[in-house]
């Protein structure tokens, strides 16, 4: 395919939601947690571009209908492979697995026919994306909405969904650019785990530790691992804690189960005596927090 687009897809600034007072100025969408895939579509064929830049078209063959769906001969689609678990809520640990068939969710377009329409306004190049895909088995474009985005916030929480996405109206599609004219708004859940270890620090943490290794109680009461914890730290924690953990250093792992060996490199193990508050997007499929964060001991 002659298509290409260098630069890379245009990227979200992480906060929080516009103030009401100028809620109408914004459209909102479900943040979907998967793969930010761009589509290039050319004479009914389709060409999937991760957002690196690999070719991932192969990965996929339940999307390679996906061309016969587009009404232009070729066009540059934006948008979010993901897997959905049994009640239609994306999974990520799914999507990593490739357990089950990716739905695409194209979210925007770039060019259509040889025409860029990256300086087009949101709200334009949203209605010719509507116009230009025909849903499918794997794919559909998803609805947005105008001002009111507290309540789809709300909502997404409530179902267990990663967050929403607030793009500003009239702003232009920046590519390879990260603009606060597009902002991810995330929901986070605070867990309390246990303390079972830690990494030694790089760089400027080489005097004090990489990661938290933290486990969850198993239903007998014993001490599962549940992963890492980076970040959250100034460096006054980080030297304070380091202190407390290594007076609680034990050769014995307290986990029941040894933890994988991604994070047993430099690790140092300690009697599971501190309990603390972190902030987590999810746990994986493999009970493990993902982007967790410190928020204090308890």
């Amino acid at each position: 395919m002659a298509l290409h687009f260098p630069v890379g897809p245009m990227k979200a600034a992480l906060g929080a939601l516009p103030p009401v007072t100028n809620d109408d100025e914004w459209a909102y969408e479900i943040k979907w947690d998967g793969y930010r895939t761009l589509a290039f579509v050319d004479d009914g064929r389709v060409r999937l571009q991760s957002s690196n830049g690999l070719d991932v078209t192969a990965k996929y063959p339940e999307l390679l209908g996906f061309g016969d769906a587009v009404n232009a001969p070729s066009a540059i689609i934006d948008g979010e492979l993901v897997v959905l678990d049994a009640n239609g809520r994306p999974n990520f640990g799914l999507l990593q697995q490739h357990s089950a068939q990716v739905v695409f969710y194209p979210f925007d377009v770039l060019q259509i026919a040889g025409t860029d329409t990256v300086s087009l306004p949101y709200e334009q190049r949203r209605a010719l994306l509507e116009s230009l895909v025909e849903p499918g088995s794997n794919w559909t474009v998803p609805a947005y909405r105008i001002g009111d985005g507290a309540t789809l916030y709300e909502v997404t929480a409530a179902q267990g969904m990663e967050g929403i996405m607030a793009k500003r109206l009239g702003s232009p599609y920046l590519p390879g650019k990260r603009s606060p004219n597009w902002r991810k708004v995330k929901h986070r859940v605070q867990v309390e785990v246990i303390v079972g270890g830690f990494n030694q620090g790089n760089g400027t943490r080489s005097n004090t530790f990489g990661a938290l290794l933290v486990g969850v109680p198993d239903d007998d009461g014993s001490l599962r691992f549940a992963g890492g914890v980076g970040t959250g730290f100034d460096q006054a924690l980080l030297e304070s804690l380091s202190s407390t953990l290594r007076s609680l250093a034990t050769p014995d792992c307290p986990f029941n189960k040894t933890p994988p060996r991604s994070y047993l490199a430099d690790a140092t193990w300690v009697r599971p005596e501190l309990r603390a508050m972190v902030e987590i997007a999810e746990f994986t499929n493999d009970g493990h927090v993902r982007h967790a964060s410190f928020i204090r001991l308890l």
